[in-house]
């Protein structure tokens, strides 16, 4: 019979009469949907609003962190002229590669608000999912460069001074670190941005490796000239763990990958709509940080193309009520004897 799509921008109100036996059953469905993502909101300008302003959140975040972490940066740069601390070192480098990832993500936000064109058809939200492939070459650098300095310490002792200072710039990593970690991943989950979750990961790890300094310079304090270098060697090994989990984070969200529950409650919105059949399909993607819905459902072949039409719109409603982040859903009507038999 054909398909409707509705974008929040677009969205108008249909008169829901018909389905007051079934929002009971909704509500029900809503409240475990909610907990997977936060609140919502009926009204659509209310929605258009909270998508503008997950954008500006976001940006806002990433300025934030920035600033944090470039003066967090800073100071252990100057301990480490001070001191040769080659497990500082790599953990400022760190901090500097977790504080240029904030680039290419301010970017993606800026570019995130941008309509759909003729050419990219599905908007702008994708360059968000790019820089966190951006975030997670960096980690990959920041381990290896890491690495490099912590062997060549180890093959080429140098001597380790201002102990005291090396503690201290310790500390204000792993203090400047958590705060930023913190902060952009609670951002990062409320507006649902993969990328600035894993940039978030990123930032605390390493502040949990500034405490590590700690260990190599009371290590060098006791007499134990190794103990600084095999820290930097620990410190590799913790980035590349903050690697792999950052290389899943984004690449789930490239491959399309969403909650399996978030598929479950959807299609039960759907289902209550009075006179869909079944949800013969059903497909839910993330763009960036806003979510995409497909499905294919099936009604009365005696229905009229207006009836069918009007159902759709219905479904429509509920999803973009009811699932936080969603912006566009496409709905494609089929009449139940049109595929045989039908899968719900």
């Amino acid at each position: 019979m054909g398909h409707v799509h509705h974008n929040r921008q677009d969205h108008h109100n249909h008169d829901h009469d018909d389905h007051r036996g079934s929002d009971s059953r909704w509500r029900r469905h809503w409240h475990t949907l909610s907990g997977l993502f936060g609140g919502h909101s009926h009204d659509s300008a209310q929605q258009i609003d909270a998508a503008l302003e997950a954008d500006r959140t976001g940006r806002r975040a990433l300025w934030l962190s920035l600033a944090g972490l470039a003066v967090t940066a800073a100071l252990q740069g100057f301990v480490v002229v001070l001191s040769g601390s080659v497990a500082l070192l790599g953990d400022t480098l760190h901090n500097i590669a977790d504080a240029l990832t904030a680039v290419p993500l301010l970017v993606a936000f800026r570019l995130a608000p941008r309509p759909a064109n003729t050419r990219y058809t599905y908007g702008y939200g994708r360059a968000e999912d790019l820089a966190g492939l951006f975030v997670v070459v960096m980690i990959a650098l920041s381990s290896v460069l890491a690495g490099y300095t912590a062997v060549d310490r180890l093959l080429n002792p140098r001597p380790v001074t201002h102990l005291w200072a090396v503690a201290v710039a310790a500390l204000i990593g792993f203090a400047g670190n958590e705060l930023v970690a913190g902060y952009r991943i609670r951002v990062g989950r409320r507006i649902g941005s993969a990328a600035l979750i894993a940039d978030g990961l990123h930032a605390r790890a390493d502040g949990l490796t500034s405490l590590a300094v700690l260990l190599g310079a009371g290590g060098v304090a006791v007499g134990w000239a190794w103990a600084d270098p095999v820290v930097g060697l620990v410190i590799t090994i913790a980035i590349v763990g903050v690697l792999r989990s950052a290389a899943v984070q984004v690449g789930q969200r490239l491959m399309d990958a969403v909650d399996p529950r978030l598929v479950d409650h959807s299609r039960a919105a759907i289902n209550t709509v009075d006179g869909i059949q079944s949800v013969r399909d059903l497909r839910i993607r993330w763009i960036g940080h806003t979510l995409r819905a497909e499905a294919d459902v099936t009604v009365s072949p005696d229905l009229t193309v207006t009836e069918a039409h009007n159902l759709a719109h219905h479904a429509e409603d509920h999803l973009l009520a009811y699932v936080p982040r969603l912006t566009a859903v496409t709905i494609h009507v089929s009449p139940a004897d049109a595929h045989g038999s039908s899968n719900e």
